[in-house]
Protein backbone atom coordinates (compact mmCIF):
# COMPACT_ATOMS: atom_id res chain seq x y z
CA UNK A 1 0.00 0.00 0.00
CA UNK A 2 1.41 3.44 -1.18
CA UNK A 3 3.27 5.18 1.96
CA UNK A 4 3.13 3.02 4.46
CA UNK A 5 5.21 4.96 7.27
CA UNK A 6 5.96 8.20 8.14
CA UNK A 7 9.91 7.90 8.88
CA UNK A 8 12.59 5.33 6.87
CA UNK A 9 16.30 5.67 6.17
CA UNK A 10 18.18 5.74 3.15
CA UNK A 11 19.33 2.84 3.94
CA UNK A 12 16.16 0.87 3.96
CA UNK A 13 15.31 2.45 0.55
CA UNK A 14 18.39 1.13 -1.06
CA UNK A 15 17.33 -2.14 0.16
CA UNK A 16 13.85 -2.16 -1.13
CA UNK A 17 15.31 -0.74 -4.85
CA UNK A 18 17.32 -4.09 -4.78
CA UNK A 19 14.51 -5.95 -4.07
CA UNK A 20 12.20 -3.57 -6.82
CA UNK A 21 14.90 -4.41 -9.67
CA UNK A 22 14.18 -7.98 -9.05
CA UNK A 23 10.33 -7.64 -9.60
CA UNK A 24 10.80 -5.97 -12.27
CA UNK A 25 12.51 -9.10 -13.72
CA UNK A 26 9.75 -10.90 -12.21
CA UNK A 27 7.29 -9.22 -14.02
CA UNK A 28 8.81 -8.30 -17.46
CA UNK A 29 6.28 -7.36 -20.00
CA UNK A 30 3.86 -10.64 -18.95
CA UNK A 31 0.96 -11.28 -16.57
CA UNK A 32 1.92 -11.57 -13.16
CA UNK A 33 1.09 -15.27 -12.31
CA UNK A 34 -0.35 -15.96 -8.68
CA UNK A 35 2.44 -17.71 -7.98
CA UNK A 36 4.87 -14.46 -9.10
CA UNK A 37 2.23 -12.67 -7.31
CA UNK A 38 3.13 -14.58 -3.98
CA UNK A 39 7.21 -15.03 -4.46
CA UNK A 40 7.14 -11.23 -4.30
CA UNK A 41 4.85 -10.76 -1.50
CA UNK A 42 7.30 -12.69 0.64
CA UNK A 43 10.15 -11.37 -0.32
CA UNK A 44 8.97 -7.97 0.23
CA UNK A 45 7.42 -9.05 3.90
CA UNK A 46 11.04 -10.98 4.50
CA UNK A 47 12.61 -7.22 4.05
CA UNK A 48 9.48 -4.99 5.98
CA UNK A 49 10.06 -8.03 9.08
CA UNK A 50 14.04 -6.45 9.12
CA UNK A 51 12.57 -2.96 8.90
CA UNK A 52 9.60 -2.37 10.55
CA UNK A 53 9.43 -2.77 14.64
CA UNK A 54 6.97 -5.50 14.48
CA UNK A 55 4.57 -5.92 17.48
CA UNK A 56 5.74 -10.20 18.54
CA UNK A 57 3.46 -10.43 21.74
CA UNK A 58 1.70 -14.19 20.91
CA UNK A 59 -1.58 -12.80 22.78
CA UNK A 60 -1.39 -9.55 20.43
CA UNK A 61 -0.31 -11.97 17.43
CA UNK A 62 -3.04 -14.84 17.75
CA UNK A 63 -5.77 -12.05 18.08
CA UNK A 64 -4.77 -10.02 14.55
CA UNK A 65 -4.18 -13.72 12.88
CA UNK A 66 -7.44 -15.09 13.90
CA UNK A 67 -9.54 -11.99 12.50
CA UNK A 68 -7.46 -11.76 9.33
CA UNK A 69 -8.21 -15.40 8.33
CA UNK A 70 -11.81 -15.12 9.68
CA UNK A 71 -12.05 -12.63 6.81
CA UNK A 72 -9.46 -13.70 4.29
CA UNK A 73 -11.11 -17.57 4.35
CA UNK A 74 -14.23 -15.92 2.79
CA UNK A 75 -12.58 -14.30 0.27
CA UNK A 76 -12.39 -15.93 -3.94
CA UNK A 77 -8.49 -16.07 -2.75
CA UNK A 78 -8.69 -17.84 0.56
CA UNK A 79 -6.01 -20.62 -1.07
CA UNK A 80 -3.62 -17.62 -0.73
CA UNK A 81 -1.43 -17.71 2.77
CA UNK A 82 -2.28 -15.14 4.64
CA UNK A 83 -0.18 -13.26 6.76
CA UNK A 84 -1.79 -10.68 9.71
CA UNK A 85 1.28 -8.42 11.68
CA UNK A 86 1.02 -5.28 13.85
CA UNK A 87 3.27 -2.48 13.50
CA UNK A 88 4.70 -0.80 16.53
CA UNK A 89 3.97 2.43 15.43
CA UNK A 90 1.44 5.43 16.33
CA UNK A 91 0.97 6.81 13.10
CA UNK A 92 -2.49 5.99 11.61
CA UNK A 93 -1.93 3.54 8.74
CA UNK A 94 -2.98 0.01 6.97
CA UNK A 95 -1.53 -1.59 4.26
CA UNK A 96 -0.98 -4.89 2.06
CA UNK A 97 1.57 -6.13 0.02
CA UNK A 98 0.92 -8.67 -2.62
CA UNK A 99 0.23 -12.43 -1.99
CA UNK A 100 -1.87 -11.57 1.17
CA UNK A 101 0.49 -10.00 3.84
CA UNK A 102 -1.50 -7.18 6.11
CA UNK A 103 -0.30 -4.91 8.12
CA UNK A 104 -2.09 -2.14 10.06
CA UNK A 105 -0.14 0.00 12.86
CA UNK A 106 -1.26 0.09 16.31
CA UNK A 107 -2.19 3.51 16.19
CA UNK A 108 -5.46 2.48 14.23
CA UNK A 109 -6.13 -0.12 16.46
CA UNK A 110 -5.64 1.80 19.82
CA UNK A 111 -7.79 4.60 18.01
CA UNK A 112 -10.52 2.35 17.21
CA UNK A 113 -13.30 2.12 19.30
CA UNK A 114 -14.83 -1.35 18.50
CA UNK A 115 -14.57 -4.62 16.69
CA UNK A 116 -16.59 -3.65 13.94
CA UNK A 117 -14.07 -0.75 12.89
CA UNK A 118 -10.61 -2.59 12.97
CA UNK A 119 -12.16 -5.86 11.09
CA UNK A 120 -13.47 -3.24 8.50
CA UNK A 121 -10.08 -1.79 8.18
CA UNK A 122 -8.46 -5.69 7.94
CA UNK A 123 -11.00 -6.53 5.39
CA UNK A 124 -10.27 -3.02 3.07
CA UNK A 125 -7.36 -4.06 2.72
CA UNK A 126 -8.09 -7.83 2.08
CA UNK A 127 -9.92 -6.24 -0.69
CA UNK A 128 -6.94 -4.56 -2.04
CA UNK A 129 -5.27 -8.21 -2.19
CA UNK A 130 -8.30 -10.02 -3.75
CA UNK A 131 -8.60 -7.28 -6.30
CA UNK A 132 -5.19 -7.33 -7.07
CA UNK A 133 -4.87 -3.86 -7.09
CA UNK A 134 -1.30 -3.20 -6.46
CA UNK A 135 -0.47 -6.19 -8.99
CA UNK A 136 -2.23 -4.56 -11.48
CA UNK A 137 -0.51 -1.84 -11.30
CA UNK A 138 2.67 -3.38 -11.98
CA UNK A 139 1.65 -4.62 -15.17
CA UNK A 140 0.32 -1.43 -16.31
CA UNK A 141 3.83 -0.25 -15.87
CA UNK A 142 5.78 -3.13 -17.62
CA UNK A 143 9.44 -1.52 -16.99
CA UNK A 144 12.12 -1.43 -14.26
CA UNK A 145 10.52 1.71 -12.68
CA UNK A 146 7.50 0.08 -11.41
CA UNK A 147 9.90 -1.62 -8.69
CA UNK A 148 11.45 1.44 -8.13
CA UNK A 149 7.52 3.30 -7.33
CA UNK A 150 7.20 -0.09 -5.37
CA UNK A 151 9.86 0.37 -3.43
CA UNK A 152 9.02 4.01 -2.58
CA UNK A 153 5.13 2.76 -1.66
CA UNK A 154 7.01 0.38 0.57
CA UNK A 155 9.24 3.32 2.79
CA UNK A 156 9.35 6.82 3.60
CA UNK A 157 12.40 7.08 1.58
CA UNK A 158 10.64 8.71 -0.85
CA UNK A 159 10.33 11.68 1.36
CA UNK A 160 13.85 12.14 1.67
CA UNK A 161 14.91 15.02 -1.39
CA UNK A 162 17.66 12.17 -2.88
CA UNK A 163 14.95 9.83 -3.87
CA UNK A 164 13.16 12.53 -5.65
CA UNK A 165 15.32 11.84 -8.52
CA UNK A 166 13.90 7.94 -8.29
CA UNK A 167 10.16 8.65 -8.21
CA UNK A 168 10.69 10.19 -11.29
CA UNK A 169 11.80 7.24 -13.33
CA UNK A 170 8.88 5.89 -11.80
CA UNK A 171 6.08 7.11 -14.01
CA UNK A 172 5.00 10.19 -11.79
CA UNK A 173 4.55 7.69 -9.01
CA UNK A 174 1.85 5.55 -11.01
CA UNK A 175 1.95 3.76 -7.13
CA UNK A 176 1.81 7.24 -5.48
CA UNK A 177 -1.75 6.17 -4.14
CA UNK A 178 -4.45 3.50 -5.46
CA UNK A 179 -7.83 5.27 -7.46
CA UNK A 180 -10.81 6.28 -6.42
CA UNK A 181 -11.78 3.01 -7.77
CA UNK A 182 -9.69 0.63 -6.21
CA UNK A 183 -10.69 2.40 -2.54
CA UNK A 184 -14.26 1.63 -3.76
CA UNK A 185 -13.54 -1.84 -4.73
CA UNK A 186 -11.75 -2.65 -1.49
CA UNK A 187 -14.71 -0.71 0.44
CA UNK A 188 -16.81 -3.15 -1.35
CA UNK A 189 -14.98 -5.96 -0.31
CA UNK A 190 -14.88 -5.59 2.97
CA UNK A 191 -18.05 -5.16 3.63
CA UNK A 192 -19.09 -8.22 1.95
CA UNK A 193 -16.34 -10.24 3.79
CA UNK A 194 -17.57 -8.55 7.13
CA UNK A 195 -21.41 -9.39 6.13
CA UNK A 196 -20.26 -13.04 5.60
CA UNK A 197 -18.36 -13.28 8.93
CA UNK A 198 -21.30 -11.85 10.43
CA UNK A 199 -19.67 -8.51 11.89
CA UNK A 200 -21.37 -5.71 11.55
CA UNK A 201 -20.53 -3.48 7.84
CA UNK A 202 -21.00 -0.24 9.81
CA UNK A 203 -17.50 -0.25 11.32
CA UNK A 204 -16.38 0.73 7.84
CA UNK A 205 -17.82 4.03 8.40
CA UNK A 206 -17.55 4.42 11.47
CA UNK A 207 -13.97 4.28 11.53
CA UNK A 208 -13.56 6.72 8.76
CA UNK A 209 -15.55 9.03 10.79
CA UNK A 210 -13.21 8.47 13.49
CA UNK A 211 -10.13 9.39 11.56
CA UNK A 212 -11.78 12.57 9.52
CA UNK A 213 -12.48 14.47 12.64
CA UNK A 214 -8.99 13.32 14.55
CA UNK A 215 -7.38 15.06 11.08
CA UNK A 216 -9.22 18.25 11.82
CA UNK A 217 -8.48 18.44 15.56
CA UNK A 218 -4.98 17.18 15.22
CA UNK A 219 -3.75 16.17 12.17
CA UNK A 220 -0.31 14.71 12.92
CA UNK A 221 0.11 11.40 12.57
CA UNK A 222 -2.35 10.27 9.93
CA UNK A 223 -0.41 11.87 7.04
CA UNK A 224 0.30 8.08 6.24
CA UNK A 225 -3.48 6.92 6.19
CA UNK A 226 -4.74 9.85 3.97
CA UNK A 227 -1.85 9.93 1.55
CA UNK A 228 -2.44 6.34 0.49
CA UNK A 229 -6.14 5.98 1.21
CA UNK A 230 -7.50 9.36 -0.02
CA UNK A 231 -10.72 9.72 2.61
CA UNK A 232 -13.43 12.01 2.35
CA UNK A 233 -17.11 12.79 3.87
CA UNK A 234 -18.11 11.15 0.30
CA UNK A 235 -16.10 8.38 0.99
CA UNK A 236 -18.37 7.90 4.34
CA UNK A 237 -21.50 8.59 2.21
CA UNK A 238 -20.71 6.11 -0.25
CA UNK A 239 -19.92 3.33 2.22
CA UNK A 240 -23.45 4.07 3.88
CA UNK A 241 -25.13 3.75 0.85
CA UNK A 242 -23.51 0.75 -0.06
CA UNK A 243 -24.38 -0.83 3.41
CA UNK A 244 -28.35 0.68 2.72
CA UNK A 245 -28.51 -1.49 -0.56
CA UNK A 246 -28.09 -5.00 1.67
CA UNK A 247 -31.48 -5.82 3.26
CA UNK A 248 -32.36 -4.67 6.60
CA UNK A 249 -32.66 -8.26 7.65
CA UNK A 250 -28.85 -8.81 7.00
CA UNK A 251 -27.96 -6.14 8.98
CA UNK A 252 -29.52 -7.27 12.02
CA UNK A 253 -28.04 -9.16 14.66
CA UNK A 254 -24.08 -8.90 13.79
CA UNK A 255 -21.27 -8.45 15.78
CA UNK A 256 -20.29 -4.88 16.30
CA UNK A 257 -17.69 -5.19 19.57
CA UNK A 258 -16.67 -8.18 21.87
CA UNK A 259 -14.74 -8.94 25.39
CA UNK A 260 -12.02 -10.51 23.23
CA UNK A 261 -11.19 -7.66 21.11
CA UNK A 262 -11.62 -4.87 24.18
CA UNK A 263 -9.04 -7.44 25.96
CA UNK A 264 -6.93 -7.55 22.54
CA UNK A 265 -6.93 -3.69 22.22
CA UNK A 266 -6.02 -3.42 26.40
CA UNK A 267 -3.47 -6.02 25.91
CA UNK A 268 -2.00 -4.01 23.12
CA UNK A 269 -2.15 -0.81 25.10
CA UNK A 270 -0.41 -2.38 28.11
CA UNK A 271 2.87 -2.58 25.63
CA UNK A 272 5.69 -1.12 25.90
CA UNK A 273 5.77 2.46 24.19
CA UNK A 274 6.60 2.05 20.02
CA UNK A 275 9.83 2.69 19.38
CA UNK A 276 11.07 6.27 18.50
CA UNK A 277 10.87 6.93 14.83
CA UNK A 278 14.79 7.47 12.99
CA UNK A 279 15.18 10.67 10.90
CA UNK A 280 15.81 10.06 7.44
CA UNK A 281 19.79 10.24 6.29
CA UNK A 282 20.43 12.63 3.54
Amino acid sequence: MPHLLATGTLHRGVAFLGLAVATAAMVGCATVTEQQESQMGASYSADLAKQLPLIKDPEVQRYINTLGDSLAGLTLRSQLTWHFEIVDDMDVNAFAVPGGYIYVNRGLIERAQTLDQVAGVVGHEIGHVVRRHSVKQMEKQQNASLGVALGCALTAFCQSGASQQLIGLAANGVFAKFSRNDEAEADAEGVKLMLAAHIDPRGVPAMFRILLDERKSKPAGLDAMFLSHPLEEDRITATQALIATYPASTLTGLTKDSPNFQAFKKRLQSLPAAPPKKKATK
